[in-house]
This record gives C-alpha cells, sequence and structure tokens, in this order.
C-alpha cells in the first residue's frame, strides 16, 4: 500500500465537511456523525500538522486529548491517589464512569469540549487520541454519545490505526470500532 499526503488527506476531510453533501457522512457512517482520520500511528504528527496548518479556527476547533488528560489530573489530583487505590482492579473508572453513574471523569470532559466546540458552531477536531489507550474510553463511546449523535456538526477525529486484513488496530495494538463513523484513511492501494 501506498501512504497518501496527510496534506491531502485533511483537505479531502475538510471539502467533504463544507460541502453540500454532509449527509454523506451520516450515510456512510451507519447514522453516526464522525469522520475517522484513520493515519499510521507513525505520521500522527504530519497530521497534526496539516490540520492546523489548513483547517482554520473559525470554523474548526481542535481538542488536544493529551492537554485534557492533564486538565482532569489537575483537576483532580488529591482525589487520584485515592481513586487508584479503591478501583486498583477496574483501574478505567476513574476515566469513564460505569454507565449510569455520576463522576468527574476524562470522558465527561471529553464530551463537555466537543459540546462547548458544537455550541460555538465550530466542528471539534479530537487529536492525540492515543492518549485514551487504556482508559476504558473507546471512539466509540465519544461518538455515539447523545451530543455528537444528535449535532448538525460532525466531530472529526484523528485516529492512529493500522489495518490488519479488514480490521482497524488502534496504536497496531487493539481492535477498534469502525461503526458510526466515516473512515477516511490515509492508505492508497
Amino acid at each position: 500500500m501506498k501512504l497518501q499526503n496527510p496534506e491531502n488527506i485533511v483537505l479531502d476531510t475538510k471539502r467533504l465537511v463544507e460541502s453540500n453533501k454532509r449527509s454523506e457522512i451520516r450515510l456512510n457512517a451507519n447514522g453516526g456523525n464522525s469522520i475517522l482520520i484513520v493515519c499510521d500511528p507513525k505520521m500522527e504528527h504530519e497530521y497534526i500538522n496539516a490540520i492546523n496548518k489548513i483547517l482554520d479556527s473559525d470554523t474548526y476547533q481542535i481538542i488536544d486529548l493529551n492537554n485534557l488528560l492533564t486538565e482532569f489530573v489537575e483537576l483532580n489530583k488529591s482525589d487520584l491517589t485515592e481513586l487508584f487505590e479503591l478501583l486498583k482492579v477496574s483501574v478505567h473508572q476513574i476515566f469513564k464512569a460505569p454507565q449510569g453513574e455520576e463522576s468527574n471523569d476524562l470522558f465527561g470532559l471529553i464530551i463537555k469540549k466537543i459540546a462547548d466546540s458544537f455550541t460555538n458552531n465550530k466542528i471539534p477536531i479530537l487529536i492525540n487520541s492515543g492518549t485514551l489507550y487504556g482508559s476504558g474510553i473507546d471512539n466509540i463511546h465519544i461518538m455515539e454519545s447523545e451530543i455528537v449523535m444528535k449535532s448538525s456538526l460532525p466531530l472529526i477525529v484523528l485516529y492512529p490505526a493500522t489495518h490488519d486484513i479488514d480490521n482497524l488496530l488502534f496504536l497496531n495494538k487493539r481492535p477498534a470500532s469502525k461503526y458510526r463513523c466515516l473512515i477516511i484513511n490515509d492508505f492508497k492501494s
């Protein structure tokens, strides 16, 4: 397979999002409202550079998940030691509370930032999604959130993954969901 240029992939995504064909996103995303730009993990920085260069801040809002994790830790640092001790067996619940439970978790912070972006009429772009590895937060949880599903604007996720036959492997390790999103990948046969 031949890799495509990150700038071309970002430009193609921009054209799709800003065209009159936005309904194609939901059609090709099984009713979802998200675009997954799948890139080789080794090229993630080139994609982030292309996103910063091409997608203007009047229309798009970049949400850096590395920064959100740091913000989450800062907001909760007095409780984290106790939480890690309490939840030894299920540490991921610190980052994403079980369904139906209220918590100041990382997942809630991510959804709030996405909602704020939609409120400001900007298309959110999640970058550095490798931050979520091992947190219990999968791309499907974000893509199927009510905020994302009901928005008139799509969510874009830069997703470092590789292909293994028909599977998408997050960070070349973990099978990932291809449901509820339109996949744009950087591999051309």
